[in-house]
């Protein structure tokens, strides 16, 4: 190399790019985003609806009579509390036009909905229809751990279109 093209090149880093300005970085961050607290429990519904409700599972239930079941750790007396009527349902689910996904959701979200505010009864209108809520019901409510015993509702809750749950609601004081 000649002395002639050594003088033109730069002999620091720093002469060569002493010109350049630095580029602007972007703020922009593409993690995963935050879920709301609405997403979030409407997420923890589902999960709970496909772990306990089962359609392939047949509960032992009564072919002859009022529907009913009852949890085998449960008194008897309960029962026959719940189908006299001294149980006041505090909570009403109606599932007239649901189909059967959408309706084990809902059915999830209520039991979910009485342990949150302590009720310890509520009533489920399946309709009569084509009768595929009326069978399918009383199986997934004999799946659930929280539910304590089910019967068919008295005439002003629905009848035998309906059903009175008895939820266990844990160590709360019982409501009457």
């Amino acid at each position: 190399m000649n002395a002639k093209n050594t003088k033109d090149i730069p002999e620091t880093f720093a002469e060569l790019v002493g010109d350049i300005k630095p580029l602007q970085q972007d703020r922009r961050h593409f993690g995963t985003p935050l879920k709301t607290k609405v997403e979030m429990v409407e997420k923890a519904v589902q999960v709970e609806s496909d772990s306990y409700f089962s359609d392939t599972y047949q509960p032992l239930l009564p072919s002859d009579g009022p529907m009913r079941w009852l949890r085998a750790d449960i008194n008897s007396l309960e029962l026959k509390r719940l189908r006299r009527g001294d149980y006041v349902p505090d909570l009403l689910l109606d599932l007239h036009g649901y189909r059967q996904s959408e309706a084990k959701l809902e059915i999830a979200a209520l039991l979910h909905a009485c342990i949150k505010q302590h009720s310890q009864c509520c009533c489920i209108m399946h309709g009569y229809g084509t009768g595929i809520l009326k069978q399918q019901v009383p199986m997934w409510l004999a799946q659930h751990p929280q539910v304590k015993a089910f019967h068919q509702a008295s005439r002003e809750w629905g009848s035998d279109a309906a059903l009175l749950v008895l939820v266990d609601i844990g160590e709360h004081p019982h409501r009457r």
